[in-house]
């Protein structure tokens, strides 16, 4: 596919190099020659300086035959005009814009294609929220990334000793947590001089402390597989009661918000450098979410906070390293959990292992959204795992047992690529397609089930199919199993 990116921010720069990997065709377009120029050095594609909303720059750029503009420079007005002239001079098919503005969101008619043709709009800073969100209602978890509209999650959790699954074989799970709907799908082992070392799930694997397990269950048995690896006492409830905010940025503002919304009783403490934006947060937030002026690495205002009392301290500032000394501050004085929001992918890797309990860095909490957009088809989610090394796809198995290599098989007939191996099957989801009636429901529409595969299991045509992969390679030969031959129509 060929696809022009604007813009070689982080974003961009995050963009490119998961697409390049890919084997797509990439040009990039930013007025920073320099950083293009970095770009071209380190990957595999073509760099343009000036502004793209051009149009003889992105003519300049291969416009007219490019399949996709991912827009997703500094400023809303230049991604949306991008896609504007991307539609009406180059007729672009697939266009996309990040967009912080919201008055954008949704949808509103200025995206259609009289407005600005915009097909999809992507926002960091809201996958950001939602995913923290996440994180914060699973307070065990590392990573959960959700599946069919959230009936299902993945999540990796780090196991603890003393757990009642730790020291035990993965097939032991049903012994400590519900079997059904429930599966481990791979381990990763912390090494002294290397990467983690991954350690496929297989039956008798034992699951030792300090492995980080990933989970894939139905979201019912999700709370109980992740106490059966991080809790010593499994039956008492954990839940996040008091949460410390540093940095009232965009991020730390929505997710207060949101926080405030879906957790009510929660204590919500931001932090913020600038006086002038504690009074901008002060006035758009509720009273009871407390906006304090101070710096998140000054020792003192944390002792006097209680931060060493919060069970999840967030360091979500502009600047990495304030959120990597804000973080360990806060963990050695006493703090829960705590998250570090990371832009460098080079700081993410070198705190890996330490103290930090989560480093998250943006694009990656976004790529997931960008990935199922860009492969369309059948591909419905695509989670990048472990800094884009890993991957969990939701993919659909269509046609029949003639057209198709899955559809009528059982799961121990299709082979699948080395390493990668069926997690879950979600069955009796609404098809679009379908057919509805007057109220809009689906006729005949089954209650979905969610089903852990084992060898003789069937695959039917509509099953929507969550594959791990624990190297990002084995994404094209798994899309290429679950294509349909030309004679299905």
């Amino acid at each position: 596919m060929r696809i022009i990116i604007l813009g070689a921010g982080r974003i961009g720069e995050s963009v490119a190099a998961t697409l390049v990997s890919e084997q797509n065709d990439i040009t990039v377009i930013d007025q920073d020659a320099q950083r293009l120029r970095d770009l071209e050095s380190r990957l595999e594609l073509r760099g343009v300086v000036g502004n793209g909303i051009e149009p003889a720059l992105l003519e300049e750029a291969g416009a007219r035959d490019t399949d996709m503009l991912i827009a997703c420079a500094a400023q809303d007005e230049t991604n949306l005009v991008a896609c504007k002239i991307a539609q009406q001079l180059f007729n672009i098919p697939t266009r996309i814009a990040r967009v912080r503005s919201e008055a954008f969101r949704g949808e509103s008619v200025l995206l259609g294609r009289e407005g600005f043709a915009v097909d999809r709009v992507i926002c960091p800073e809201d996958s950001l929220t939602r995913y923290i969100v996440r994180l914060i209602d699973y307070p065990e978890a590392m990573q959960v990334h959700e599946f069919a509209g959230g009936l299902a999650s993945l999540v990796s959790v780090r196991a603890v000793a003393g757990a009642p699954l730790v020291g035990c074989h993965v097939d032991e799970l049903g012994v400590h947590a519900p079997a059904e709907g429930t599966r481990i799908v791979a381990l990763y082992r912390r090494q002294d001089d290397g990467p983690d070392r991954f350690i496929p799930a297989s039956h008798r694997s034992v699951i030792e402390p300090g492995d980080e397990v990933f989970v894939l269950a139905a979201r019912r048995n999700l709370r109980t597989a992740l106490a059966a690896l991080h809790r010593r006492d499994a039956n008492t409830p954990r839940t996040v009661q008091r949460v410390t905010i540093a940095g009232g940025g965009r991020v730390g503002l929505r997710l207060a918000q949101q926080l405030h919304e879906t957790f009510p009783g929660l204590q919500i403490k931001l932090i913020e450098r600038s006086p002038e934006r504690c009074v901008v947060l002060a006035a758009q937030l509720p009273s009871s979410v407390m906006v304090l002026q101070g710096d998140a690495t000054d020792e003192e205002l944390m002792g006097d906070e209680s931060v060493g009392e919060t069970d999840f301290f967030l360091a979500l500032t502009n600047d990495d390293e304030d959120n990597i000394m804000g973080a360990l501050l806060a963990k050695r004085m006493g703090a829960r959990r705590v998250l570090a929001l990371i832009n460098r992918r080079s700081y993410a890797d070198l705190i890996h292992g330490t103290q930090i309990d989560i480093a998250l860095t943006p694009s990656q909490t976004l790529l997931g959204e960008l990935l199922a957009f860009v492969r369309r088809g059948d591909v419905q989610v695509v989670h990048s795992l472990r800094r884009g090394v890993a991957e969990a796809m939701e993919i659909v198995a269509r046609g029949d047992a003639r057209t198709s290599r899955v559809v009528g098989r059982r799961v121990g007939d299709i082979k699948l690529p080395k390493e990668a191996h069926f997690g879950l099957v979600l069955r009796g989801l609404p098809d679009p397609d379908a057919e509805h009636d007057a109220a809009g429901e689906a006729v005949d529409a089954p209650e979905p089930e969610v089903i852990v595969p084992g060898p003789a299991t069937v695959i039917e045509s509509g099953d929507h199919v969550v594959i791990f992969m624990p190297r990002k390679r084995l994404v094209r030969e798994v899309e290429k199993l679950f294509r349909v031959s030309a004679t299905f129509f």
